[in-house]
């Protein structure tokens, strides 16, 4: 069994954040293991408070992880402190940490709770971009992170480049902020890959970056190459939104498990 690493914050509500992560793994039959950056107050309506891990702990979770167990990829979410990416970067590097991907968390998904403070999101750039295989922006963060403006998809090409010019080997640029069919797309430098979908009419999109950054980190520790990564993630994420579920009173969670829940005859048709 491959082994991946989730370095985010808990959301309290579980369908997001190092719960989503840890339950893509384990629906990818990856042994999942985590190191808790925050711990969130928040549920299907939003983001209500955040208490900040200390840098020091974050690094001993991760020297504790990476003393002991074998590593085959890295998926890294909310890192909301400046410290706190420094500290990560540095572990990470100290590791020689293979299959590292970021997803840079920003803003909430409502937009009502900004995850990621200013002076972070230099070093996130810096510090930890350059040492990913890939990065999983949607258009907002792909808009901070390249400095322009998207709205078409030759606007996602032209940011893709520009944030792979800060060091990542491949940008994916998630499409769902457009309009239309849910187009996401892949740099590697020298060509661009298009994943398509049709846009699921429902509310319940709650952890949808999260899943789909783990499903892609999950698939590259089994040894898939970027493209086949999210190619599978995809197509995994898009089956999660479609079965996703009506819990609490705002936007509910995505189905992790419905895949496997239907092979083992546990659901009502």
């Amino acid at each position: 069994m491959k082994n991946v690493l989730t370095i985010a914050g808990s959301d309290s509500s579980g369908g997001a954040g190092i719960q989503a992560d840890l339950k893509t793994f384990a629906a990818h039959g990856v042994f999942g293991m985590s190191v808790i950056t925050a711990v969130t107050a928040q549920n299907t309506q939003g983001v209500f408070a955040v208490q900040d891990i200390t840098p020091a702990i974050i690094a001993r979770q991760i020297d504790a992880v990476f003393d002991d167990i074998a590593v085959d990829a890295v998926k890294i979410g909310m890192v909301s402190q400046a410290a706190t990416i420094q500290a990560i970067a540095a572990k990470l590097k100290e590791y020689a940490a293979p299959n590292i991907i970021v997803d840079p968390v920003m803003v909430s998904s409502k937009g009502d709770y900004h995850l990621l403070s200013p002076d972070a999101e230099n070093l996130l750039i810096h510090e930890l971009l350059p040492q990913a295989i890939l990065v999983t922006p949607n258009i907002p963060e792909a808009e901070v992170i390249a400095g322009k403006t998207i709205r078409t998809l030759p606007d996602m090409e032209a940011a893709a480049k520009t944030i792979w010019e800060l060091g990542p080997h491949n940008v994916l640029i998630k499409g769902g902020h457009l309009a239309g069919d849910s187009t996401d797309i892949l740099y590697d430098g020298t060509a661009f890959a298009y994943f398509r979908a049709r846009r699921i009419a429902t509310k319940n999109t709650h952890g949808t970056g999260c899943t789909l950054s783990s499903a892609i980190a999950a698939n590259l520790g089994r040894g898939l190459s970027v493209a086949e990564a999210v190619a599978a993630a995809k197509e995994y994420i898009t089956t999660a939104i479609e079965h996703s579920l009506s819990l609490g009173k705002g936007a509910g969670p995505t189905h992790h498990f419905y895949s496997l829940y239907k092979r083992a005859g546990m659901l009502e048709e």
